[in-house]
């Protein structure tokens, strides 16, 4: 019985048997560098015993955990604005992500939906911040911003009357589209 792995060998006493999935092997980037880094045994079997969980080899567990794609990241970042106590805190580190973006990761990290189930104001701040973003850098806007419904009354980034006209007049676009009236934007730390 084959091994649920796609690439793989086994050994009997005699025979060495190599199987592959031709597929997978036509979709594989080839490697033209190495890197070698010296562990522990206690080290290298913890590595071991995490790739197996995940359902990968060493390499491709070390290179997902080191090499976290920026589509990851963004995800990890919508994640944690999905809590009410945190979101403001969220909201601040995904701000300082999406502003050391360049414009290809930047298009790469936002061209799908969060999974995650928001709230509206949530949802609305975040996509504006990634048309905010995407604006920036000369991005296309991802489509699923646009399925984003706006908040049906405003929300002010502060309570004082005094400051609202201010915060109407210089909230950026795709915050005011969607009824938040902001005087930081993103890139911006208050």
């Amino acid at each position: 019985m084959r091994p649920p792995c796609d690439i793989g060998f086994s050994v009997n006493t005699y025979v060495l048997t190599l199987w592959l999935d031709i597929g997978q092997l036509l979709r594989m980037k080839p490697k033209t560098a190495q890197l070698q880094i010296r562990v522990t045994a206690a080290e290298k079997a913890a590595i071991q015993r995490l790739a197996r969980r995940a359902g990968m080899d060493m390499s491709a567990y070390v290179l997902s955990r080191v090499l976290e794609s920026p589509v990851a990241r963004f995800a990890a970042h919508v994640e944690a604005c999905r809590k009410a106590e945190s979101l403001g805190h969220g909201l601040a580190e995904l701000n300082s992500f999406l502003s050391a973006l360049s414009a290809p990761e930047l298009a790469d990290a936002v061209a799908t939906a969060p999974a995650v189930k928001l709230g509206a104001y949530a949802a609305n701040y975040i996509a504006a911040m990634v048309e905010y973003a995407c604006q920036k850098q000369g991005v296309a806007l991802p489509a699923w911003t646009r399925a984003v419904e706006p908040l049906t009354l405003p929300v002010f980034a502060s309570t004082l009357q005094s400051l609202r006209l201010h915060l109407l007049t210089h909230s950026p676009p795709p915050f005011r589209r969607r009824n938040l009236f902001i005087d930081a934007s993103l890139g911006d730390r208050v």
